[in-house]
Formats: C-alpha cells, sequence, structure tokens
C-alpha cells in the first residue's frame, strides 16, 4: 500500500506557483492497478517519481509498504559513468535480491552483447532503454510504476518486454501515466484524475476515462 498523507507538491513557472498536489491524502490500494490521467503539464510523472521516491514533496509524507519499482523509462534511473553490469551489482544492493540473478537475467535480456561492460554514456538511447527495461524484469516488484509503457527495439524484442511484462503484472500492481486510453483499459482496473493539484480516485474505471475526456473538451 501506499499512503499519501497531507502531500503538497507545486513549481514555480514565469512568476506563478504550478501545483501538482494541494495537500493530497489518499491511498493506493494492494490489489489494484491504477491508471492516471490528466492533461499535458498536469504534473502525472511529477507524481510517478514522488511515489518512487526519485522525487520529494514539498510538505507532506508518503508511506510504502512493499517493493516499489522505479518509473520506469525515467532516464535518470542508471548513471552514464556506470557499465550495465555495474547497475545490476547497484540495483541488486539497492533492493536487497540476488547479484548473481539480476546480471545473469539483465545480460541475457538486454542483448546488449559486449556492451553489457561499456559505460552507459557510451549507449544509444534504445540501448539504454533496454537496459532499464531489464533491469525492472529482473526483480519482482510489489507495484510496477509506469510513465509511458515501455516497448523498445525491433518487433521481436518488442514483443518480448511486452510478454515479459505481462507475466509480472499477473502478481503486481501497477500505477501508470499514459496517453493511451486503449493502454490504460489494458492494464488498469481502476482510475485517477490528477487536474489542478487535485488526484481524485475513481474504482469504476469507465467513469473516470468519461470524466476525463468531457474534461478536455
Amino acid at each position: 500500500m501506499i499512503r499519501f498523507r497531507n502531500v503538497v507538491k507545486r513549481y514555480q513557472a514565469r512568476g506563478n506557483d504550478r501545483w501538482i498536489l494541494r495537500g493530497l491524502n489518499a491511498e493506493f490500494e494492494r490489489g489494484r492497478s491504477v491508471g492516471v490521467l490528466g492533461h499535458n503539464g498536469a504534473g502525472k510523472s511529477t507524481l510517478i517519481r514522488m511515489i518512487s521516491g526519485a522525487e520529494d514533496p514539498d510538505f507532506g509524507t508518503i508511506e510504502r509498504d512493499g517493493k516499489i519499482s522505479w518509473p520506469i523509462g525515467f532516464g535518470g534511473a542508471i548513471s552514464g559513468t556506470m557499465t550495465g553490469h555495474d547497475a545490476c551489482m547497484f540495483v541488486s544492493r539497492l533492493y536487497n535480491v540476488d547479484p548473481i540473478h539480476v546480471t545473469s537475467f539483465v545480460q541475457d535480456f538486454s542483448e546488449l552483447g559486449d556492451y553489457f561492460f561499456e559505460r552507459a554514456q557510451n549507449y544509444s538511447s534504445g540501448m539504454k532503454a533496454k537496459l532499464n527495461f531489464g533491469l525492472s524484469m529482473a526483480i519482482d516488484f510489489d507495484c510496477y510504476l509506469i510513465d509511458e509503457i515501455t516497448a523498445v527495439g525491433d518487433k521481436r524484442f518488442k514483443a518480448k518486454c511486452l510478454e515479459a511484462f505481462s507475466e509480472r503484472r499477473r502478481r503486481s500492481d501497477i500505477i501508470m501515466v499514459s496517453h493511451s486510453e486503449g493502454t490504460i483499459r489494458e492494464y488498469c482496473d481502476m482510475g485517477a484524475i490528477l487536474n489542478d493539484g487535485h488526484l481524485t480516485f475513481y474504482d469504476d474505471l469507465d467513469e473516470a476515462i468519461f470524466l476525463y475526456n468531457k474534461m478536455m473538451e
């Protein structure tokens, strides 16, 4: 379970306050997968980073029970000075999992070959995405944070990514940001709308999508 207790987050934009959250008290319950809807600039990616711990609220606390992933697709997950092997060792220590399993899985899944032992700063964007995705699939998280579903590479590798992710989500929860209504419907069973600093949950996903579409008209 993920709990928000009076969480406040805002930015200064051209001298004005841009609110992400205005004192949110809420829970993301275990056993539910939530699709977060909101217009561009509403703060959906910031919300995901806050849940992961990559970004702090200005006020309030976020409590996390269980193993929460970093945002899949978040470019800051791996330092450019790390090799693929280094990243596996770092993540293994961070999440207290078997480094041999993680290294073996990621090396095989990412298909980076000799580049697995090169620094990530020498990777193409596609190679970095493959490494990031492989790392996220190497660990059984209780909740996966998705900032747009990520499937990279050619058609064969994309199918491989989606198959791996589909297997994980059978036993894990998801908090997902996506601009695709179809993707939200495929992966989530409830919705939440982020607008003007307020996050409103809807047990009925169809209701959330309907109200969001009306809001965007």
